[in-house]
Parts: structure tokens; sequence; C-alpha cells
């Protein structure tokens, strides 16, 4: 790509920059609690692992890191979080450049991916692992793309780097090679590249990035894949039959949540121009449709022989992200002219881009109007602040691990082990005072010691449940005189 070639876009990626700015901004002055992916984040830094559970380490291993320069704190989850879905989006507008030569089809690309509600709206709200799906994607198809364009041991190594990123992401990130793979071979100009000893690289790079995880999951394949296979095959008492077809709608819905938006976006900007161009072809058009074939007979493989029932709309973004691109390719293979459609399509970038980050705020902070609470209102650092003035806790046990995060932000020092995890079994037999904390949703529920949490106590200290009691704090942005209950008790001497 020419000096003036990027000039020309750099404008898209300077908005983008600011966008995504002004979104840590917004969650910095949202609420001090945490979500639960970011409860998770913090909860797990505590150590460091080949492996945490259900889901591949690469976010977990990235946020340890960047906790280990900057301490514990709200503020390092949203930087990384942006930080990463502004280079995804650079890489895919440097990948658009790359075979788009309509620069306002770049611009469109680019920013069409903002007219996806999961990759707009839900990876801002929570989402972690996903988020590290769609920067290992924009890695590999920038790579891939620019080794079939422009190849080089560069493009192969990235390419290499895309792949271990994003098997240390999410295990269904393999579909994404796999599919371009065989896109690649099924074109007699593409397979050249396919077939060429610079591939090794990128092989053995992947490999490189996975191996520690590789033997981690060797030794631990149930524990990694359980949770995932029993959303995916939740289908009750359902016959084969009707599973196949429970699944095969929601693989459907799924791709019509995901990208259903964006067709209606690009359809009402470009008007009939779209429907015109759908029946254009170009050699790239082809290969992301080849692309897009084979996941989709990917995915029902595994609903038809691997009993899927449940696909979820997330599920689809190491694939379906390139959706705003395969659009704006069918429109430059048809010869259409933009201008207008570029003009049209820009006010509705702003209110996108005004649109979610006060949707975002609204959602918690109107919690004062309407009553309905989101668990940023909860306000677990004003609860631990009151608890810490009966005494300083030398650990805590926690009823599950969104607690144990947000009890964690605020008390780094301290180990906080949560009951719903037992992979972290610090040694608390010679800590006291340790704090027991749990969440009561509604009051008037038991407001006693959970089992669960008296079952650990006495499994792992040979301590017997301590008397609980309540504490009534005030939620963020309470509504009169709202509150939130928690049940807490203390443990002090050594059995």
């Amino acid at each position: 790509m020419t000096e003036t070639s990027l000039r020309d876009i750099r404008w898209i990626f300077v908005l983008l920059a600011g966008y995504f700015l002004l979104q840590v901004g917004v969650r910095l002055a949202t609420s001090h609690s945490l979500d639960l992916d970011e409860a998770e984040q913090v909860f797990r830094s505590q150590w460091l692992a080949a492996g945490y559970g259900p889901q591949p380490p690469f976010y977990n291993w990235l946020q340890y890191a960047v906790f280990q320069f900057t301490g514990v704190s709200l503020a390092a989850l949203p930087v990384v979080k942006n930080l990463l879905l502004f280079i995804s989006y650079l890489l895919y507008g440097l990948t658009a450049r790359l075979i788009l030569r309509d620069k306002a089809l770049v611009a469109i690309a680019t920013l069409g991916l903002l007219t996806i509600p999961q990759m707009v709206f839900e990876m801002q709200r929570d989402l972690t692992h996903t988020v590290a799906v769609f920067f290992s994607a924009s890695i590999f198809f920038y790579g891939f793309i620019r080794s079939l364009k422009q190849p080089s041991f560069a493009s192969y190594l990235i390419a290499g780097v895309g792949i271990g990123f994003g098997l240390l992401a999410k295990y269904n990130f393999a579909i994404l090679p796999a599919a371009a793979l065989i896109a690649a071979l099924a074109d007699a100009r593409l397979r050249p590249r396919i077939f060429d000893r610079r591939l090794a690289l990128t092989a053995v790079v992947a490999l490189v990035i996975t191996l520690p995880h590789l033997f981690w999951l060797k030794d631990n394949l149930d524990f990694a894949t359980a949770r995932t296979l029993e959303k995916m095959t939740a289908s009750g008492n359902a016959s084969y039959l009707m599973q196949v077809a429970m699944g095969a709608s929601s693989l459907a819905l799924a791709i019509i949540s995901f990208a259903g938006l964006t067709v209606a976006v690009f359809a009402v900007v470009f008007g009939r121009t779209l429907r015109l161009s759908l029946a254009s072809q170009s050699e790239w058009t082809q290969l992301l449709e080849r692309m897009m074939l084979v996941f989709a007979v990917g995915i029902l493989l595994l609903i038809v022989f691997g009993g899927a029932a449940g696909i979820k709309d997330r599920w689809l973004v190491p694939m379906l992200f390139i959706v705003p691109l395969y659009l704006c390719l069918k429109i430059e293979a048809a010869g259409a002219e933009t201008e207008r459609a570029f003009r049209r399509f820009m006010p509705v970038v702003a209110v996108i881009m005004i649109g979610v980050p006060a949707t975002l705020y609204g959602s918690v902070a109107s919690a004062r109007f309407t009553g309905h609470y989101e668990r940023l209102n909860r306000p677990y650092a004003s609860m631990l602040e009151i608890l810490r003035k009966q005494a300083e806790p030398a650990a805590i046990l926690a009823g599950d691990s969104l607690l144990a995060g947000n009890l964690r932000q605020d008390i780094a020092g301290v180990p906080v082990v949560s009951v719903d995890y037992p992979g972290f079994k610090p040694d608390l037999s010679a800590r006291r005072p340790i704090l027991l904390v749990w969440l009561i949703a509604h009051k008037g529920e038991n407001e006693a010691l959970p089992p669960d949490m008296a079952q650990w106590l006495q499994a792992n200290l040979g301590v017997s449940a301590p008397e609980a009691s309540v504490i009534d704090v005030p939620y963020f942005y309470q509504r009169g005189d709202d509150s939130y209950r928690f049940g807490y008790a203390w443990v002090h001497q050594p059995s």
C-alpha cells in the first residue's frame, strides 16, 4: 500500500480513534462496578495459567499483563478493550483498501462494522473473549488477503499470528482459517498462494503461539469444553429431528440478527443499486462467498452430527464480520456510483457513534427514574468500604465470580476466592479474618450463609458455618431509598 493511498483513508482511523476514546470515557463515567466479563478478568488476574476453563486464555493473558504494569483498576479494562477494537477496525480498513479501489467504499466497509449490533453494542456492553476473536480475525484476514494479493514472508507471518491468537481467543475461531483455506483452494488463480512454502511459516507461528494452551487442553479437555457443549446442545428431551430443526432455525435467526441491520442500512443508503449489484461478481466476492458457504456448512454439520441446538449470534463473529466488506465489493463489481450513498451513510454513522455511548450510559443512569437496575448499578465498592470498617479482611470468599472480581478491584492485595471457580485455591489456613460475601438478589430471600459456601469452608478450612448478617447499600443512581442487599459473615480464628 502506498503512502498516498494510506493518507486517503487516514481520516477514518482518526474518527474511529476519537470514537473509542469516547467509549472509554463513557465506561469510566457510568459506574465503578464491573459486569460479568470484566469481573472475570479482574478475578482471574490473580494468577497466570495456561488455561482457565471454558474460554481460551488470550484475553486473560493480555489483561493480566496490563494489570502487572498498571495495577488492578477499572480504567485498564475499557482501555484494553477499546484498543483491541481500534486495531481491529484499522486492520479491517487496511484489508478493504487492498481489494477495493473506490475510497468511499473503503470508508463505508470499515465504518459499516458499526452497523453490526453484536460488534458495536454488545462488545462494548460486556464481552471480552468475543472482542479477542474479532481482533484475531482481523489480523488473520488482513494477512490472508495480503498473502493472496501481495504475498511476502510478512503476510504469511501475520496470518499465522492471527490464527494463533484466534485459537487462544475462542475455539470456534478454527472454522475461519479452515474456510479461508478451502475457499482459496477452490480457485485455480489463488491455489499457488496456498501451495507456497511460506505457508509453513504460518503453521509454525500459529503452533508456537498455541502450544502452551494445547498442553493444558490435553489434560483438561472436559473442563474446557463441557460448558460450551452444554449450551449448544441444550434441547431438552427433543427428538433428533426436532433438535436439528431447532439448531437450523437458531442458525438462521442468528444470521439475521447479526447481518440484518447491516443489510437494511446498506439497502437504505444505496437503494436500488444494492439490489442490482447482488448479481455482480468479482474474484474477491466469489472468495468471500465460498468462505461464508464453508462456514455455514460447518455449522450445519455441527447441528446435524454434533447435536447443536442453539447457535448464538455472537458465535458468528469469526466469519460474518466480513459482511460490510462483501457488500461493498458487490457494489464495486457492479460499477455503481457511490458519492451520494456515502453522503447518506455518514449521518447513519454519526447517529450510531453518538447513540451507542448514550444508550450504554443511559441504561444504567436512568435507574434513578425507572427503578430498573442493571449489574452496574450494584454498589460493591460502597459495601466493601463499610465492611472494612468492621475489620480489615486478610482474605475474601465470594459467592460467585462476578462478586469476586468486583471485590478484588478495590482490595487487590488480598486473595479473593470464589466458590464457583475451583481452579484457584490459595492457602488461606493462616489468614484471618476471612470475609464471606454473597448476593441476595431479592429482599426476603433466604439470608443464611449459602450451602455451597458452608461446604467450601468445611472442606477447605475445616471451619463450621459462621453467623450470617446482611447489609443494605444504596444503588448507584438509586431511585428514592432503593438499596441492594448483600449477605456477609466473618471467620476470625483459625480452626
